[in-house]
């Protein structure tokens, strides 16, 4: 998966910069260790401390209130192929008065230096600016941005060189420990690349050695870290990286100083709750760059993978948590963003609406008239800076909306086409959880598009194009939000889902009618809870390089493949359900696929076949899967082709068999056993036509009565029916076993309904509005209910009001949704 072009790449820059900006106090130790009890600074870190800016984050707002907006070298230094000249004193300096020019006014700040900044390291064991890339001492260009009232960011990774290991410096401010003392035992990994040893910080040396680091960086007025090859994640999932250690050290360190702390790359999902409570941000992927030297900073394919990343990562953002990462925004300038004008404008819009931080990768000093209305348009960049990150209404198509609810109600809505032709785009209202009708402003356009109600199409938005929008709901409209709505707050203990929740389910029936005077026979009936996916079906999120191969003549389902030669490219399906299985192809030309489940790397299957070629072969399959919504997403890892020829859902069954036998010469009622409660049935149709309550079929207990006048009218052969049940508000909930535990919503309207479950393992809950008890539900019942109206407020006085839902009895809360009405 990893590229190994950015790889070399670092590495490259490792060797020509002494290793500085990627191991700690890499380089050689020109100078002398000094004494244990020592404490005077060498030449160079003294004149950096003589001349120390303050830090600009002086402010009494959190350091990561909102996502940062700034300024980042990598993308130049992987554009030009010399990473040194991309960080000289001259080009920073040029970089800060670009970004003091045209963007600082509209809130870029933060210029950050990437990897190859420093020379040596001081006596300390502790890294040291280059003295060939800043003749003037780094603190010159520090004082330089600080001056323009920017910030400035720098570079590191896990671990220790070698050579600062072996010299056994004394740490500064614990003249107790030596760098010799910091180092794990027996040696270990501590990055990507294998350049240092991994930090022991059991002792209180380790966490002494960073925090001496930091201070110094708090010294100069650093204000911004990015640590690189942070694992689990950086293509390492199994645990034999570990960085989190390092993380909370640096963490700690840092927070001291007030520096921002931002992790890279590609982090572990599964360990999301570390990295928020650790970092101010972190990268949810690989590089952008696509490593093109002199011909393009990045392809669209690097733009498009991170929609499904993000449909993963956005609960985990917000002013509370800490930022999703998408790496550099490289939308610019035409000649050299390897974009075209609407990809450029799609990047800028997914950034914003996706609230990660806005950080330019391109020479600021050269920018074209485009790409300056692409970063400097404030209605957009308020977007971003709400802090709300969008969500997908769904990803099982390549034209998507996503969206997010405003504290006034209003909803930002982004449209994207991620297809190959030009489209109508129809946005429905009722997906964005509004009804009645809506103002519509153009946030590209600045520019209001008049009144909708019940849907909005966006018309003819372009291959790879977008529209950015906000609705603003009229009175007397009701918005109804879910329960992963970034308006709630939650409070004790909760989860999202974890088999707690009951999606929505549509099973099919097949009526197969014969004449058994004729010979016909009736089909076997069996269960039917398995359900076949090809390999071209929409909802199946391709990313990287795919194309798909028809009449193969091999036995593959349906005659056809979709295939990649490229490492890292990967194919993303979602699905409701309780299992899953992937069918390919095997043979000598193939090789292995990582497999991943809710953002898990779970498995890594191989496909090589020495003798042959296998067909529809199952290669990796799950089952027991608590009943909901999952992903799964299969990454080539090896080989020259990986495959995907068809996927087996297994769901959860609602009806006790598949088939219908009707036998004309012996007409009568057909029956079917529900093994859900019968409320839970919404719809029976036929051809997408429903079919009549009471004439065509009636319900009594947990059965279903077909009436043989309405199987007789059927045609011979097979029919589909279809029954459609309902499920939790987007097949969702957050679920609490604590009594005491609580969600709160603020509002402005004159009516406000509680939504959700009941079941067997519920109990009670209060309901509070502006601290005052007001009632106590009930939401036991005997079977798993959904969308159950629970609660009621009428005549809500003017002004902004607080419910609050607070567990006291049974096993469960489940919270679903809420609706209210605004005045």
């Amino acid at each position: 998966m990893f590229d190994t072009i950015r790889s070399t790449t670092r590495l490259r820059w490792a060797a020509g910069f002494a290793v500085g900006a990627l191991v700690l106090g890499a380089g050689a130790a020109t100078a002398s260790a000094a004494s244990a009890t020592e404490v005077s600074a060498t030449p160079v870190t003294a004149a950096l401390a003589t001349s120390v800016v303050a830090a600009t984050n002086t402010d009494e707002e959190s350091l990561a209130d909102k996502p940062y907006m700034g300024w980042s070298s990598y993308s130049m230094q992987v554009y030009a192929g010399n990473g040194q000249a991309w960080i000289s004193a001259d080009q920073i300096i040029a970089q800060s008065d670009a970004m003091h020019e045209k963007l600082q006014s509209h809130g870029y700040e933060y210029i950050n230096i990437d990897a190859g900044w420093n020379g040596s390291n001081d006596e300390y064991g502790r890294p040291i600016p280059s003295e060939t890339l800043y003749p003037n001492g780094l603190q010159a260009v520090i004082d330089h941005v600080h001056g323009n009232g920017q910030k400035i960011g720098l570079y590191f990774i896990p671990g220790i060189s070698e050579s600062v290991y072996e010299a056994a410096y004394p740490v500064y401010g614990a003249p107790e420990c030596t760098t010799a003392d910091v180092v794990k035992r027996p040696l270990q990994q501590a990055d990507y690349w294998g350049i240092g040893h991994r930090i022991d910080f059991s002792t209180p040396c380790g966490q002494a050695y960073i925090d001496s680091i930091a201070d110094m960086l708090g010294e100069w007025g650093i204000d911004f870290v990015k640590f690189d090859s942070v694992t689990p994640g950086s293509g390492v999932g199994d645990l034999s990286l570990d960085a989190r250690d390092d993380v909370a050290a640096w963490s700690q360190a840092l927070k001291r100083n007030d520096i921002w702390f931002e992790l890279s790359w590609a982090l572990d999902i599964r360990y999301a709750d570390y990295w928020k409570e650790h970092a101010d941000g972190w990268r949810i992927d690989w590089d952008v760059e696509c490593y093109c030297e002199n011909e393009a900073l990045t392809t669209w394919d690097n733009i498009a993978r991170l929609f499904p990343k993000a449909a993963e990562w956005w609960r985990h953002a917000g002013p509370n948590s800490g930022w999703n990462d998408f790496d550099s925004l490289n939308v610019g300038n035409g000649k050299m963003d390897g974009l075209t004008k609407d990809e450029r404008r799609t990047a800028a819009t997914f950034w914003a609406v996706s609230s990660v931080p806005m950080y330019v990768g391109n020479d600021m000093t050269n920018l074209d008239a485009y790409g300056l209305e692409l970063l400097t348009n404030d209605e957009v960049i308020a977007v971003n800076q709400a802090g709300r990150p969008a969500h997908p209404v769904s990803t099982g198509s390549s034209r998507q909306t996503w969206f997010s609810t405003n504290p006034d109600g209003s909803v930002t809505v982004a449209v994207f086409n991620l297809g190959r032709t030009d489209a109508d785009i129809t946005v429905s209202l009722a997906d964005l959880g509004v009804e009645g009708e809506v103002k519509v402003r153009d946030l590209w356009k600045k520019k209001n598009l008049g009144k909708a109600t019940g849907e909005f199409v966006a018309t003819d938005v372009p291959v790879h194009g977008t529209r950015l929008f906000t609705f603003t709901p009229a009175k007397n409209s009701t918005l109804t939000l879910n329960d992963d709505d970034a308006r709630l707050t939650y409070e004790g203990a909760w989860t999202r889902n974890g088999g707690a929740e009951v999606p929505a389910r549509a099973q099919a029936l097949t009526v197969s009618s014969f004449d058994s005077s004729q010979g016909g026979t009736a089909p076997e009936p069996g269960p039917s809870n398995v359900r076949t996916i090809n390999n071209n079906d929409p909802g199946i999120v391709y990313s990287g390089t795919w194309s798909q191969s028809g009449g193969r003549g091999m036995g593959d389902y349906q005659d056809d493949v979709h295939y990649s030669e490229a490492n890292g490219s990967a194919f993303e399906y979602s699905f409701v359900g309780t299992g899953i299985d992937w069918f390919t192809e095997t043979h000598s030309s193939q090789g292995e696929a990582e497999i991943y489940l809710d953002g898990v790397l779970v498995d890594t299957v191989d496909t090589f076949q020495a003798d042959g070629r296998g067909v529809q072969q199952q290669v990796y399959s799950v089952r027991d899967l608590p009943n909901g919504s999952h992903t799964l997403r299969v990454v080539k890892k090896s080989g020259q082709f990986m495959l995907n020829d068809r996927l087996d859902i297994v769901q959860e069954g609602v009806i006790d068999v598949d088939h219908l036998a009707f036998d004309r010469a012996a007409p009568a009622d057909a029956v079917v056993t529900l093994l859900r409660d019968p409320s839970e049935l919404q719809s029976i149709s036929r051809d997408g036509t429903s079919l009549t309550d009471g004439t065509d079929y009636t319900i009594a207990g947990d059965e279903i009565t077909f009436a043989s006048g309405f199987l007789a009218a059927l045609p011979d052969g097979d029919t589909g029916l279809e029954l459609r049940f309902r499920g939790d508000h987007r097949d969702d909930v957050h679920a609490t076993a604590d009594d005491g535990a609580a969600v709160s919503f603020t509002f402005s309207g004159k009516k406000l309904t509680l939504t959700g479950a009941t079941g067997p393992d519920q109990g009670t809950a209060e309901i509070y509005l502006d601290g005052n008890l007001v009632d106590t539900v009930d939401l036991h019942s005997d079977t798993r209910l959904t969308q159950q109206v629970l609660f009621t407020l009428d005549d809500v006085k003017k002004g902004d009001h607080t419910i609050k839902i607070v567990k006291t009895s049974g096993d469960l809360l489940r919270f679903d949704s809420l609706s209210y009405v605004t005045r």
